[in-house]
């Protein structure tokens, strides 16, 4: 693409037109038609990080039409673009063709969109990833790209500080339409949040709580079940909170050992105890000008109850074995699936501590009180699990959503996460069934089979189930679905009828469904 000279050319032409230039995609182009012409660039795009929703954007784009930059919307560490986000590293991809992690989101159309190799670098700003800028190249069979990731780091380098000035333009405009929508009463927090999934009424609830008190200093405290999310809703609060810009400090308490819990959120002097060879900040030091999340805070000891009462009273805290008065400008969410009433009753908890947390209660609801969600939440970890372990499942059966429907969730969304994950690889036709969830869903409680939920039960409701899956993928065909069970057409028949299935419906959805 480049020789040394060449490079030189470039780079003070970019600085000349960086020099002069407001408009970051005016800037950009320029550049980039310039180089397309010499270097023989087939495309060149720059996104840009939304630190409010944790979403990249392809803002300036060389080589794609209006529809396809529209399209190419990514998350964090998703694709090669999200990737070099999440790590700040380049990568050189040398053909596009062999690498699976080239997502090609923008789905361009153009001939050459398949092939040619790919470079993509980090834009930096004060050592913060802002976003990325990337180029896809011919391919040259003896090219390593070395000197075409140099030339492009310098000038993603050069186009920073123009790319966080678009930054903190779009996401105050952001904040200022979402403020506007708000006091119009127009907007609905779960519009924009990815990090939840739910539309059931009880979630609509939650997401009216948090848009109330996010762009507030109130401590809050989340209570629900234990697997129920609450982590999540407290991302959700901090990421729209004026503190969005400091990362969020997270501690659970009853995973820290009693006597390592004090010194993991206040710290200690240099010389406090034996092994104390350096001092040390605790996490509420860390979380200065940010948010302090403590999850399971029923488990904090009573000693410990009294100094988080006085970083909740007078906003300070002292190190372990030092003297001096921190100030803590920290703002505490707080959470835990205990029965805190029922805690104080038996003097476990202190009342004053907890009238000082509860100041802005937040319940999450249980799984089995939002049913509706489940196939949402469903599609949600196929998705999630298809990209983590390189599977591709495309559905769920209907009768496994019967299943997880009716089942009655004791460990919540944890708990179906798990069963999902678990599903997707023991599936063997990219179609999670019935078959593939655990056996405790295969329970008398959530199928409705007899009532003794003997072994012979459970296993005549799988049976049913598997033969509804052939017959219902065979369009109603017999022969068919006694064929992908490995069933003659005589076993198949009998069994049809011992379970007084009609094999007629199935070809009546297939025609309702192309009609």
């Amino acid at each position: 693409m480049t020789d040394h000279k060449e490079n030189l050319s470039i780079l003070y032409q970019v600085s000349e037109v960086v020099a002069k230039s407001t408009d970051l995609e005016e800037c950009i182009l320029e550049v980039m038609e310039e180089m397309a012409k010499k270097f023989g660039i087939l495309q060149a795009i720059l996104t840009v990080l939304n630190r409010n929703s944790s979403k990249i954007y392809i803002e300036v784009a060389y080589g794609l039409t209006r529809e396809e930059k529209e399209r190419g919307e990514y998350k964090i560490g998703e694709g090669i673009i999200g990737e070099v986000v999440k790590t700040g590293q380049p990568y050189i991809i040398p053909n596009i063709s062999d690498e699976p992690r080239y997502l090609n989101k923008t789905r361009s159309t153009s001939k050459k969109a398949d092939y040619g190799s790919f470079i993509c670098v980090p834009v930096k700003a004060k050592n913060q990833i802002i976003g990325t800028l990337s180029v896809k190249l011919k391919k040259y069979s003896d090219n390593t790209y070395q000197n075409e990731l140099q030339l492009l780091t310098i000038m993603a380098s050069m186009f920073a500080r123009l790319v966080r000035s678009r930054q903190d333009k779009i996401e105050e405009l952001e904040k200022l339409h979402r403020a506007k929508l708000i006091e119009h009463g127009l907007y609905s927090y779960n519009d924009r949040i990815n990090s939840i999934v739910g539309e059931s009424g009880k979630m609509q609830g939650v997401y009216d709580l948090i848009t109330k008190v996010a762009m507030t200093n109130a401590t809050i405290l989340i209570r629900g079940e234990s697997g129920v999310g609450k982590e999540l809703v407290a991302n959700a609060i901090h990421d729209q909170s004026p503190r969005c810009k400091q990362q969020m400090i997270k501690v659970n308490c009853a995973a820290i050992p009693e006597m390592l819990i004090e010194s993991e959120l206040f710290g200690y002097e240099k010389g406090a105890f034996t092994g104390a060879d350096k001092l040390h900040k605790g996490r509420f030091e860390l979380a200065e000008n940010s948010t302090i999340f403590l999850d399971e805070i029923g488990d904090l000891t009573p000693g410990l109850q009294v100094k988080l009462l006085r970083v909740l009273q007078e906003k300070e805290f002292q190190r372990l074995g030092g003297s001096e008065t921190i100030k803590a400008n920290v703002r505490i969410i707080a959470a835990t699936n205990r029965n805190i009433e029922e805690m104080i009753g038996k003097n476990e908890f202190r009342e004053d501590l907890y009238y000082r947390l509860n100041v802005f209660p937040l319940l999450v609801p249980p799984l089995r009180e939002r049913r509706g969600d489940i196939p949402l939440l469903v599609n949600h970890f196929i998705e999630k699990y298809n990209k983590l372990h390189g599977l591709k499942i495309k559905r769920i059966s209907s009768t496994a959503i019967d299943l997880l429907m009716t089942y009655h969730w004791p460990g919540n969304i944890r708990e179906l996460e798990n069963c999902i994950e678990r599903a997707s690889i023991l599936s063997t036709d990219l179609v999670i069934r019935s078959h593939n969830l655990p056996p405790t869903l295969q329970s008398a409680a959530s199928t409705g089979s007899r009532v003794d939920g003997s072994l012979g039960a459970i296993l005549e409701n799988v049976e049913k189930q598997l033969l509804i899956d052939a017959l219902s993928i065979s369009k109603g065909n017999i022969t068919k679905a006694a064929e992908q069970l490995k069933l003659t057409e005589r076993i198949m028949g009998l069994r049809i009828k011992k379970y007084d299935i009609d094999p007629a419906i199935f070809k009546k959805q297939n025609l309702s469904a192309s009609s």
